[in-house]
């Protein structure tokens, strides 16, 4: 049977298109008496048969909702004085309980969070929609002559367009409503959370400036107290080093760069003088 056929209204039917708030609990609200104001007689979410009613009516307190069985609702997220999401569920044992639906309060209004299936058809309905629309409307442009064949013809709608234009400009922009401090303080105080869970990463060159040079035995370099890098260069052995030494291959090896240097010298041809 199509929805709408058993006489009843489909907001009735369909629980996420409906919201409910009493006007008289909204200044007051808080975490101790959120669960107070959900189990209202008027609110059409709240089930009496659940055993929240049960606790309530022996005037127990909900800390007894964990060693019973049956449907309940807990407080499952605060985020005082704005936002707060309560959960039905069924409970099996103590440590076991099966979500069955999620209810967001916002300002004092009650709505019934949709679930994933909802989610994606209320998305492919809305796909589905715009696709449709922009391909009537390419269509509209579309002309057809029987020596030509098709063609487009975007001038003769460019009027309408226009037209269309200045009407949308003509009417009353929407009025603006200024943000609260809650709104305004609430932005920064996420962006502050997500830093202290996230924080930023420290980039490797500041830490290895922080870090003193050390040289082979381990200790820090005598000119190397403002953390730079130190560059060693390498010098050549003195020619006198050379001579002291006692390898005579070193000796051998000098003598002979010597004479080199000695027959690739050449003395300056001489100037003639021109009689």
């Amino acid at each position: 049977m199509m929805p709408g056929r058993l006489g009843l209204p489909i907001a009735q039917e369909n629980p996420l298109w409906i919201s409910w708030h009493d006007s008289n609990w909204i200044p007051i609200l808080n975490p101790a008496n959120i669960m107070e104001y959900f189990s209202e007689k008027s609110n059409p979410f709240y089930d009496r048969t659940c055993n929240n009613e049960i606790v309530r009516m022996q005037r127990q307190s909900l800390e007894l909702l964990g060693n019973m069985t049956g449907v309940e609702y807990i407080l499952l997220h605060v985020q005082d004085p704005i936002l707060y999401v309560i959960r039905k569920q069924h409970r099996h044992s103590p440590t076991e309980a099966t979500p069955l639906a999620d209810y967001y309060i916002i300002a004092g209004t009650v709505y019934q969070a949709p679930d994933l299936a909802s989610v994606f058809n209320s998305r492919i309905l809305s796909t589905v929609h715009h696709l449709q629309s922009a391909f009537e409307e390419a269509s509209s442009y579309a002309r057809y002559h029987p020596s030509k064949g098709y063609s487009w013809d975007f001038a003769s709608n460019k009027a309408l367009a226009e037209k269309n234009k200045t009407e949308k400009s003509k009417e009353t922009p929407a009025k603006e409503e200024p943000s609260s401090l809650f709104q305004r303080q609430r932005v920064d105080m996420l962006l502050g959370d997500l830093l202290r869970k996230f924080p930023l990463p420290v980039p490797q060159m500041h830490q290895t400036q922080n870090v003193p040079h050390q040289n082979q035995n381990g200790t820090a370099g005598p000119n190397n107290t403002d953390g730079q890098d130190t560059v060693n260069l390498k010098q050549e052995p003195p020619e006198h080093a050379l001579n002291d030494s006692n390898d005579p291959g070193a000796s051998i090896l000098l003598s002979g760069i010597k004479e080199e240097s000695r027959s690739d010298m050449k003395p300056p041809p001489e100037k003639k003088i021109k009689m």
